[in-house]
């Protein structure tokens, strides 16, 4: 019998891969794993109030897009459960805003204009535009999965049509961030940080395709400024696990574009093409299942 269990909530159908490794890297550390899923949910939700089902560590794949899973994640900050990602602090990474204003203090970032809510403000006073460039992305603060986000941008009336999209949202005004020719690449990357440790990939903005940075490539374009800046991320943001865009641009700068991705999408390469590689995503489940029997980080 298991001495530990590990929970994961998860409700996209594309984590199947993910969970295959998690479930191997469970069983080889004899650590127990409960999978709560909308099939079983609200039985799980029973047993947990009737003290039937218990788990030492949680990672929340699910309640950022579906609520009933917060009873869960309740049940496990109450008992004082090891939680990866706790939900209180990941769900102030929502606000893209917020992350920004604390974010460009600490490593570099977009030029950017925050606006206030339209429902709050729907007259804007006039905005100077110039700073953002000849084009620039509209995106609302608090939107996910490119929801609402404007690429390439010209006009003032963009932005007055983009605001009432969402309405109760902030938005940013951000200048489009020129990637560098690396050697007929385009330098833009997408890190995945897992506690201190960061999996640095070629992402190609276009086709998203991962390719790993090697040490070679690392050492020969000087990428090593792509696991301090995701330091400083993960400095501000404070989560175990999440994934950053992060751009080199023709001035050398390293810029953050994308800042904080969380639930990171960890489709699997052998399963679709703009999956992470198994190899990185296997690392990760392993890398979990350490955390939750070990009780959590080292102090």
């Amino acid at each position: 019998m298991a001495d530990r269990t590990f929970c994961i909530c998860w409700n996209w159908e594309h984590d199947a891969g993910f969970i295959r490794l998690l479930e191997a890297a469970c069983a080889s550390r004899g650590l127990g794993l409960i999978q709560v899923t909308p099939a079983n949910l609200a039985d799980s939700i029973r047993q947990l109030r009737e003290g039937w089902l218990t788990f030492h560590g949680l990672l929340d794949r699910a309640s950022d897009t579906d609520e009933r899973f917060l009873e869960v994640v309740e049940w496990a900050s109450d008992r004082g459960v090891y939680r990866i990602n706790p939900y209180e602090r990941a769900r102030l990474q929502w606000d893209k805003a917020a992350v920004h204003i604390v974010l460009s203090h600490a490593t570099h970032t977009p030029r950017t204009i925050i606006l206030p809510p339209f429902d709050r403000v729907p007259e804007l006073p006039p905005l100077d535009l110039a700073p953002l460039g000849e084009s620039f992305c509209i995106k609302p603060a608090q939107g996910g999965g490119g929801d609402g986000v404007v690429v390439g941008a010209t006009t003032l009336d963009e932005v007055v049509a983009s605001r009432q999209e969402f309405a109760a949202d902030r938005y940013l005004l951000q200048s489009m961030v020129r990637p560098a020719d690396l050697n007929g690449r385009p330098g833009w990357f997408r890190v995945v940080h897992f506690t201190g440790r960061v999996f640095p990939f070629w992402w190609n903005p276009e086709t998203h395709v991962y390719a790993p940075v090697t040490a070679e490539e690392e050492a020969g374009f000087g990428l090593g400024p792509l696991r301090s800046v995701s330091a400083s991320i993960a400095w501000v943001c404070g989560l175990e696990l999440f994934s950053s865009e992060i751009a080199r641009t023709h001035d050398g700068l390293f810029v953050a574009v994308d800042y904080v991705n969380d639930p990171v999408d960890l489709r699997l390469r052998s399963e679709t093409p703009d999956g992470v590689p198994d190899e990185t995503v296997a690392e990760l489940a392993a890398g979990l299942a350490d955390l939750v029997r070990g009780g959590g980080p080292p102090l």
